[in-house]
């Protein structure tokens, strides 16, 4: 069993540094304007503007690889950018922007009369078929104010032109990092405001690894578990446990092209199971206290059943939705699911020894009342992570376990992250970025002197 999973893996290793028909793929638009999750199949297609392109050109390319809209015979395609043609744009404004560093922008008015090419003009060029390159080239050459802008100035206008008349679509493989960054920078809500420098450190806090049994709260529409079983590589367990009969929500997992024996390791179980020798948790009565807002009124928890489950190409709404309009058939574009309930065995096992690591995501329940059922189901020293949006749950939280004395090393971390615009002479930090990433309890359990 042990060899097939490697051999497995190994494909899949193999095979994840070039696309095949039926994967997720992660699609960034003009260098991240727009990001879109779609699946690659025969009939997929991707609005860029107000042309619908084909994906099938992407299918059998590397990840990495980078894409261009041009306008054939045909209509609207996707066309392989090559490196080269990319990096000779770029020697020359490299080495004289020391230069041309003296010139400044005063003298220029912008008064819509700098461009002498009219969209009459444009919209010739494309008819007779010239491309997105050869436009951007004429405008820059036939506007009469390019050539006295600064160099910061003259690739700001390309760059904007590229946009429009040449768009470009960059490859990503969807995994834990690229997937986290996408959502957090257009969707941040959906995933609880979980920044990428977060859930890195929440891994290594939790001491996620090969042959673990992970066991996870997850709230964020399946990232974190996607993310621990990302790391566990196949080997060992993540057991998402809930409460009530259905579990939350995990529509992201299906974006991670996991294999069958991945999938196989995803497994849920009610928290009742797990704790099946305690027949007073599992009571509509707890249940309403544990996901409450502390005033009394309940929150609501989103169920599948509530929320209707969507394709990956329809997960996220506003800038970043995917249009996959498929019109082949529906069962190539199904992704595998991702486990299932767990094996009564295997909850067996997991009663007598314990799960080695405890992970919570879950920003619509209280912390104290989740951590204080779930630690019991922890072996000795193993480590457990709480993360929240805000700080208050946790400092509550770890109050509650000092006082109840089942935990150690208690701390709460804020992960603070800083990004860079790195250019020649102008090297500074971006101008917009968050200012909070969330925060994480961790800590590790011991053994009370009762049990003892």
């Amino acid at each position: 069993m042990e060899r097939e999973a490697m051999h497995e893996n190994v494909i899949v290793k193999q095979r994840s540094r070039i696309t095949w028909e039926g994967c997720s793929v992660l699609l960034d638009v003009n260098d991240g304007d727009r990001f879109v999750f779609a699946r690659l199949t025969g009939g997929s297609k991707i609005k860029v503007g107000n042309k619908n392109c084909s994906l099938r050109p992407l299918i059998g390319c590397p990840f990495g690889s980078k894409f261009q809209v041009e306008v054939g015979a045909d209509g609207p395609y996707l066309s392989l950018v090559t490196s080269t043609a990319e990096g000779n744009c770029n020697d020359g404004t490299l080495d004289q922007s020391l230069v041309e560093e003296q010139r400044d922008n005063r003298a220029l008015v912008d008064n819509n009369t700098a461009q002498s090419l009219t969209v009459e003009d444009i919209d010739d060029m494309r008819r007779r078929g010239a491309t997105g390159d050869q436009i951007v080239g004429a405008l820059i050459s036939n506007s009469a104010t390019f050539g006295k802008k600064t160099a910061f100035s003259q690739e700001k206008y390309r760059i904007k032109k590229q946009k429009k008349y040449a768009p470009t679509i960059l490859l990503k493989r969807p995994f834990a990092r690229s997937i986290c960054e996408a959502y957090f920078k257009k969707y941040a809500e959906k995933i609880g405001y979980l920044r990428v420098d977060t859930l890195s450190l929440m891994l290594s806090m939790a001491n996620i690894s090969a042959n673990s049994d992970v066991l996870l709260v997850d709230m964020l529409e399946g990232l974190v578990t996607g993310a621990v079983a990302e790391r566990l590589g196949g080997f060992g367990y993540a057991c998402n446990t809930y409460y009530g009969t259905t579990p939350y929500p995990s529509s992201i997992i299906r974006m991670f092209n996991f294999s069958d024996e991945t999938c196989r390791r995803i497994v849920h179980c009610t928290l009742a199971e797990l704790r099946s020798d305690d027949a007073v948790f599992a009571t509509p009565n707890n249940l309403k206290d544990v996901c409450s807002n502390g005033t009394g009124q309940e929150e609501d928890i989103p169920r599948p059943s509530d929320v209707i489950l969507r394709s990956s190409e329809d997960d996220i709404n506003g800038d970043m939705d995917a249009t996959s309009e498929a019109t082949g058939s529906t069962k190539e574009s199904k992704s595998v699911k991702s486990g299932g309930k767990a094996a009564p065995e295997v909850i067996k096992l997991w009663k007598k020894n314990g799960f080695s690591s405890l992970i919570v995501a879950a920003p619509n329940c209280d912390a104290w009342d989740i951590i204080k059922e779930l630690i019991p189901l922890l072996s000795h020293s193993a480590p457990f992570v709480v993360y929240h949006q805000y700080l208050q749950p946790l400092a509550t939280c770890m109050h509650n376990l000092q006082m109840e004395k089942m935990a150690i090393g208690l701390q709460i971390s804020e992960p603070w992250l800083r990004e860079y615009q790195v250019l020649p002479s102008r090297t500074h930090p971006f101008m917009q970025m968050s200012s909070s990433g969330g925060y994480l309890m961790s800590g590790t359990k011991i053994s009370s002197s009762e049990a003892e």
